[in-house]
């Protein structure tokens, strides 16, 4: 009995500590959305995922702090090289038709369809990556660096006819993915029977993944009822958007399994009662490249 009250409180706690810190991210974040230059916005963003990047080490199996920092380095110069060639530096803004942009998001849509067989055969799939640790690192440039280029891409879209167009369509993919995270949390707790993936996350269910459809689903169409989506074809955004809400899914399961098979239960400490960047951010690295690559480029 006395085991199940301190569970209980520090449950509470917990919860506590989730609420205080989102009560502290969701207006930074949304400063940094509307109000911040392309420039420095790139530099924020730069900034979050480079952090994501030292939590990234332990996957590798990297506990030393110069490992950790190097892959650090690694992110950040890849970051500069992207924006020194294609246009931010110079023009403060990316030149999203740039070819080595376009390459890099279509290499990102491809990664994902190989993390998506990945997860559905682990841990058999863990045997070609676990004791490989250049392959995990290259997960990790993989996931994060295409998710900066995906960010600041749809933060400047249509920037010079309207600088708060690409804030609110960024907003949506992000609402799209907490719609689809808080459906899919209520759904479970209420109805979830079904293991969606016991061998990578078992407290996910299919039930849930439907409630996270389902709510996600009723954003689109109160979305589609505003001016957002004017002179874009209605159909082409669903299909965009049920992309991002299931890529949303996958993201959050690479985490997992690769938290799984290092052994650990979450990516850092940085963010009381949520753990690390990495556990914030693991479901937009994959909506965010999905959504640029199909908005952008596909249609």
């Amino acid at each position: 009995m006395k085991a199940l009250n301190n569970n209980k409180v520090e449950k509470s706690s917990t919860l506590k500590k989730r609420i205080l810190t989102a009560l502290i991210l969701l207006p930074l974040a949304l400063v940094a959305i509307f109000e911040l230059n392309l420039t420095w916005f790139a530099v924020f963003t730069a900034i979050v995922l480079s952090i994501g990047a030292w939590e990234w080490g332990p996957f590798i199996g990297f506990c030393n702090k110069r490992r950790r920092i190097g892959l650090m380095v690694v992110l950040l110069g890849s970051m500069f090289a992207f924006a020194y060639s294609t246009g931010l530096v110079t023009s403060g803004k990316f030149d999203l038709y740039h070819q080595a942009i376009e390459a890099a998001l279509w290499i990102a849509l491809i990664w994902w369809l190989i993390a998506l067989v990945l997860v559905l055969s682990y841990p058999k799939s863990a045997r070609h990556w676990r004791s490989e640790r250049w392959v995990k690192g290259g997960f990790g440039l993989l996931t994060l660096l295409p998710t900066w280029l995906a960010i600041n891409l749809i933060r400047g879209y249509e920037y010079h006819n309207d600088s708060q167009y690409g804030a609110w369509l960024l907003l949506y993919v992000m609402a799209l993915v907490w719609a689809a995270d808080i459906g899919a949390y209520f759904a479970g707790k209420a109805f979830g029977k079904r293991k969606l993936m016991p061998n990578v996350s078992p407290g996910k269910t299919i039930e849930g993944m439907f409630g996270g459809v389902v709510a996600s689903s009723t954003l689109i169409f109160l979305v589609l009822q505003t001016p957002l989506f004017i002179g874009h074809n209605g159909l082409h955004v669903v299909l965009v958007s049920l992309a991002v809400v299931f890529s949303s899914v996958l993201g959050d399961l690479l985490e997992s399994m690769l938290k799984r098979q290092a052994g650990i239960k979450d990516s850092g400490t940085i963010l009381p009662g949520h753990g690390g960047i990495l556990d914030r951010v693991d479901s937009l690295t994959a909506a965010l490249p999905v959504f640029s690559c199909l908005f952008f480029y596909a249609f």
